[in-house]
């Protein structure tokens, strides 16, 4: 079963890509490196519960739905 970095980094990699964003619109607006996002995305680094939050709200999605195994499954992580 995946971890719940894992499950985090595919979440938040297609609720971005729904919202058309790209890594550097939303790494500006959650105030982070654009880098840091790249590996948060890559499931390669463990992120804070501040830095989760900034993402969630720069995202327009409750935090809940990142780490929810059930959520963004449908589509395709093109």
């Amino acid at each position: 079963a995946p971890t719940s970095r894992e499950i985090f980094a595919r979440n938040l990699r297609r609720a971005r890509r729904l919202r058309d964003l790209t890594q550097e619109s939303l790494a500006l607006e959650a105030g982070v490196p654009r880098g840091y996002l790249s590996r948060v995305e890559r499931g390669t680094i463990n992120i804070s519960i501040d830095n989760a939050d900034a993402l969630a709200r720069a995202i327009g999605v409750p935090l809940r739905d990142l780490v929810d195994p059930a959520k963004f499954t449908g589509l395709d992580d093109v």
